[in-house]
C-alpha cells in the first residue's frame, strides 16, 4: 500500500479487515497498513480492526439490512461499512467523526463511487439502528459472529455452557503477568505496582500471577525489560504446576515457542536439565530472546519434536510437556481472526498431529515419569478424544487426575483430563497428565 498524504485510519482498518476475511493473519494484516500512522492513530486502528473482525458477521448482517441489494465483489467497501457501523455502535468516537472519516476513506481506498453509499448507509443506521438490531435473528452464527461449523461444534462439546463459551470469545482478555522467581517474588513486585499506581488483582489459582486492571504496553510494565516479569495467561501458567518438575530432573518441552512455559518451568524449579524444541527457526529465536531477557538457560533444538531420530540422543526424560499445535479456539478472545482462518477440515489434521507427537515422545519418558498433554483448544477433538485414542494404544499410560487445590479451583473434569472454559481470568485450555506405569 502507498502511504496516503493524510493517512486515513478507517481506510487502513478496512484494508486489514478485508485481508483477514480473505485469509490473512490479523497481526500481519495490521503490520502491512500501520507504517504511516502515528501512535494515537495506530491505537485507534488496532481497536477498530480487532473489534470488526470479532463481530464481522453481525456487522455485515446490519450492512445488508441497510442496502437494497447485497454488495458483491467489493470486499474493501464491505469491510469499510462494517468499520463505520462498529464505530457508531461500540467505540467512543463522535458520530460526526465516525461518519465523516469513514466517508472520506472511500477516496483513500480508491473507491470514490462508494462515497454517497457510505454516507447514506451510516446516517440511516444512526436513525434506524435500534429497530434494525431488534430484527437480528437469534442464530449464534450471526449474533455471536462465528462460522457455522465452529458454532455447531462448540454447542456439541459444551452442551450446558455453549452460550457462555461463544460470548467469552467476543470479550477483551485481561493482561496477566508472571513474576520471575529467579529475580524476586510476587509480594515484592506488588509493592512496585502500588508505587507506580498500577491497579491489579492477585489470583489464588497461580502463585506467580498478577492480573492488571488495564492492559499496558510492555515498555510501561515495571520490570519487564529487566526480566523480572513476563506476560502469560493464567491458563498457560498452570502447566508448570501440573508438570511438577523436581530439582535435578531432565525435562523436555516439545513445541516450545514462544518460550513462556519453558521459562516458567525453569523459574519454578532449580537445577533442571531442560531441552526446548521448536520446528520453526524464527520461533526458536523467540524462545532464545525470551530466555535471554529472563536470565534463564535451556538447550534449544531446531527440529520436529515428533522426528525423534533426528534429535534424540538416547537419554530419557523425567518430565515431558507437549503443548501441541492446535486450532487455538481457546484463545479467540485474544486472536479473533482464528474464527475466520480456521476451517472445519483443519481439526482432524491438528488432532492427527497431536496424536503423532504423543506416540513419538512417549517412548522417551522414563518409567514413573510424567507427560503432560496440553492444547489451547476448547474442542473435544483436540483434547480428550486424542487422549482416549492414545491411552487405548498405550497400556503403560495411566491418567493421574489433576486436582486443583480446593481454595483455588479451576476448570472442570471432562472424563479424561481437565478443561478450562474461556472467560474471566482464563483462556480456554485442556490438560491431561499421564504417568508411565510399566
Amino acid at each position: 500500500m502507498k502511504p496516503d498524504a493524510t493517512p486515513n485510519v478507517r481506510a487502513a482498518a478496512a484494508r486489514a479487515v478485508a485481508a483477514v476475511m480473505a485469509g490473512r493473519n490479523l497481526d500481519d494484516a495490521l503490520a502491512a497498513v500501520s507504517a504511516p500512522l502515528s501512535a494515537a492513530d495506530l491505537s485507534l486502528l488496532k481497536a477498530m480492526a480487532y473489534g470488526v473482525v470479532r463481530e464481522y458477521t453481525a456487522l455485515d448482517w446490519r450492512v445488508n439490512q441497510l442496502m437494497d441489494k447485497p454488495l458483491r465483489n467489493e470486499p474493501l467497501v464491505a469491510a469499510l461499512l462494517a468499520c463505520g457501523i462498529y464505530q457508531l455502535r461500540s467505540m467512543r468516537v463522535p458520530p460526526h467523526a465516525a461518519v465523516g472519516e469513514t466517508v472520506a476513506a472511500t477516496e483513500a481506498l480508491g473507491k470514490p463511487w462508494a462515497k454517497g453509499l457510505t454516507n447514506a448507509l451510516l446516517r440511516r443506521y444512526q436513525r434506524e439502528g435500534e429497530q434494525i438490531d431488534a430484527r437480528m435473528p437469534p442464530d449464534a452464527e450471526i449474533r455471536q459472529s462465528y462460522p457455522e461449523w465452529l458454532a455447531k461444534q462448540i454447542k456439541r462439546d459444551w452442551p450446558a455452557a455453549w452460550r457462555g463459551v461463544l460470548a467469552a470469545g467476543n470479550t477483551q482478555a485481561p493482561m496477566t503477568l508472571r513474576v520471575n522467581r529467579h529475580r524476586g517474588d510476587r509480594d515484592a513486585y506488588l509493592k512496585e505496582l502500588d508505587a507506580a499506581g498500577i491497579g491489579y488483582t492477585v489470583p489464588r489459582t497461580a502463585p506467580d500471577a498478577v492480573i492488571l486492571n488495564e492492559a499496558l504496553p510492555v515498555e510501561r510494565i515495571p520490570g519487564f525489560a529487566e526480566g523480572r516479569v513476563s506476560v502469560q495467561d493464567l491458563s498457560a501458567q498452570l502447566a508448570a504446576d501440573i508438570l511438577e518438575a523436581e530439582p535435578g530432573m531432565r525435562v523436555l518441552d516439545a513445541c516450545a515457542a514462544p518460550g513462556g512455559k519453558t521459562a516458567h518451568i525453569i523459574e519454578r524449579t532449580e537445577g533442571l536439565d531442560v531441552i526446548a524444541i521448536e520446528s520453526e527457526a524464527a520461533r526458536l529465536g523467540r524462545i532464545r530472546d525470551t530466555l535471554g531477557r529472563l536470565g534463564l538457560d535451556a538447550m534449544l533444538v531446531h527440529a520436529d519434536a515428533g522426528d525423534t531420530a533426528a534429535w534424540w540422543k538416547g537419554k530419557k526424560f523425567d518430565r515431558i510437556l507437549i503443548d501441541a499445535p492446535c486450532s487455538g479456539t481457546g484463545v479467540i478472545r485474544r486472536h479473533p481472526d482464528i474464527k475466520w482462518l480456521r476451517r472445519e477440515t483443519d481439526i482432524p489434521a491438528m488432532a492427527a498431529q497431536q496424536l503423532r507427537l504423543l506416540r513419538a515422545l512417549w517412548p522417551l519418558l522414563k518409567p514413573q515419569g510424567v507427560m503432560v498433554y496440553a492444547t489451547c483448544s476448547i474442542l473435544k477433538a483436540e483434547g480428550e478424544d486424542v487422549g482416549r485414542v492414545f491411552m487405548d494404544e498405550q497400556r503403560e499410560a495411566v491418567e493421574e487426575v489433576i486436582e486443583p487445590s480446593p481454595y483455588a479451583p479451576w476448570g472442570e473434569d471432562c472424563g479424561l483430563g481437565r478443561r478450562i472454559e474461556p472467560g474471566g481470568d482464563f483462556d480456554g485450555f485442556y490438560y491431561l497428565r499421564l504417568v508411565k506405569v510399566p
